[in-house]
């Protein structure tokens, strides 16, 4: 009923955006609404559940599906809405319980993103403003942001900067087995996030393009997960994963697109991570969209991630009873990440599909593109995983 509600606000809007036009607006083409809905399959399985203390299965299967809306509302602002709903099985979170296919093996997320945007055409700048909200099961979560974009004068550079904050409220659920008075406790419930990042892309040639990025982010509060249990050396009996109440992440990209003839672009992707919990990371990416026919585009994409770890990981029963600070969580651990997967765009100059409403408002509706892609995922602690996701684009005007 929620998804119904929001998507007859979000064409009700495109509605009025098109059709609600002053005499002098008539004059000037109306903008169209763009629609996406996508689409992800992800299946995972290792044997390294942080649940259980870094050993136990980590098999996981989550399915999402998302709209994207943008409602242009004049010929200088628009709307852009975000809603979706994701539903996740996890073997390893059922392990919060001593029930095997108890409640906490099956959990859903639902999420919505307004962002309402306003350029200045003389000052060739761009500001927007967002708002946003998810819930699940553990977890609540609100977010505000502003964003502020300025373009040169030829059109060859652009520098942007946009920060976020997010309100995030923990649901605390503790091991089965922790759940006594005294045995779990944690200080807060809340955790705040701000994101702030700066990005600069320039036209390097008429063949080379080019992006730095560098940003921030400042969380502070739980930033725990309170059903992650901890075991430690000489003893049988876990403690809740505990981890400092601050921690601060730099991350610093590097983006360069090469035009290789008319068919083939190389896209290249280097990223640079730090974090106060002591994790180190490199990734690398490399796509190489191909252009096979002009409707027809295949984009084979390798990936591979190196991270040193954290100062407060170890395996299972490896941490000791003094360590103040401790997680057996393997997202932390020294890592080897490969991924490889293949794209593919179809994309025809009139679209896929294409077809208009009758009556006094007339309305073309076109099915622009479809996108599809798969991924293999490995990482060097035995974890395997599957992506398979779609993009479905639309177009009314």
């Amino acid at each position: 009923m929620r998804l119904q509600l929001i998507l007859i606000l979000v064409f009700g809007l495109g509605g009025n955006a098109i059709f609600a036009q002053t005499p002098a607006d008539s004059l000037i083409p109306p903008r169209p609404v763009d629609i996406n809905f996508l689409f992800n399959y992800y299946e995972q399985d290792g044997e390294h559940a942080a649940v259980t203390g870094g050993i136990g299965t980590q098999e996981l299967k989550d399915q999402d599906g998302k709209i994207m809306v943008f409602v242009p509302l004049d010929s200088i602002s628009g709307l852009h809405v975000t809603t979706g709903l994701n539903h996740y099985t996890s073997a390893s979170t059922d392990a919060i319980d001593s029930r095997v296919s108890s409640a906490s093996r099956d959990d859903n997320r639902a999420h919505i993103k307004f962002e309402y945007e306003k350029s200045n055409l003389q000052k060739r700048t761009t500001w927007s403003i967002l708002g946003g909200a998810s819930l699940e099961s553990d977890y609540i979560s609100t977010s505000i942001g502003y964003s502020w974009t300025r373009i040169s004068r030829d059109g060859n550079r652009e520098f942007s900067l946009q920060s976020t904050l997010y309100l995030d409220t923990w649901i605390v659920i503790f091991p089965e087995e922790l759940r006594s008075p005294g045995l779990a406790q944690v200080n807060t419930d809340k955790r705040r996030s701000l994101n702030l990042t700066a990005n600069l892309s320039q036209v390097i040639n008429p063949r080379l393009q080019g992006s730095l990025s560098a940003g921030v982010t400042v969380q502070q509060g739980l930033l725990s997960t309170p059903f992650h249990r901890v075991y430690f050396q000489g003893s049988s009996t876990p403690r809740i994963e505990k981890l400092p109440g601050w921690n601060v992440k730099f991350p610093l990209g590097m983006r360069l697109n090469y035009f290789l003839g008319k068919n083939v672009v190389i896209r290249f992707f280097q990223r640079a991570y730090w974090d106060s919990f002591g994790v180190l990371a490199s990734t690398s990416s490399l796509e190489i969209p191909v252009i096979v026919q002009p409707w027809l585009t295949l984009a084979p994409q390798y990936r591979v991630h190196v991270q040193k770890a954290s100062d407060f990981f170890r395996p299972y029963a490896e941490h000791l009873p003094t360590d103040k600070y401790y997680t057996s969580d393997y997202d932390l651990s020294a890592l080897l990440t490969q991924q490889y997967g293949l794209g593919l765009r179809i994309n025809p100059l009139a679209g896929l599909l294409r077809f208009k409403t009758g009556g006094r408002r007339r309305q073309t509706f076109l099915v622009k593109s479809l996108e599809l892609k798969w991924v293999n995922y490995q990482r060097s602690d035995g974890l395997k995983a599957v992506i398979f996701s779609g993009d479905l684009g639309f177009r009314i005007r």
